[in-house]
């Protein structure tokens, strides 16, 4: 297991089934919330910033579970990758 940036701050990319009121922000730790569209047209949320360590990460994800919103991914990615993400990876409403 790589140890680097295991128990520090990191970047994510969390997806989950479903529409999300990007107004509700502020629950999920400051995330940025895009509702749109998956690659087979359903639609998704996606969750993007960064998190001070992985607590914060799984008090995210334990949100995200009580909330029942089906998980698609958590991926951990660059700052520089995570804006093209957002472009390409979701088709925005």
């Amino acid at each position: 297991m790589n140890q680097e940036n295991y128990n520090g701050p990191g970047k994510y990319e969390i997806k989950v089934k479903g529409h999300l009121d990007e107004g509700k922000s502020y629950w999920f730790e400051g995330l940025s919330i895009t509702a749109g569209f998956g690659e087979d047209g359903r639609p998704i949320t996606s969750f993007c910033g960064s998190l001070t360590d992985q607590a914060a990460l799984h008090g995210v994800l334990a949100k995200i579970r009580d909330m029942n919103l089906p998980l698609i991914s958590v991926i951990q990615v660059d700052l520089d990758l995570m804006d093209e993400r957002q472009t390409n990876g979701v088709r925005r409403n």
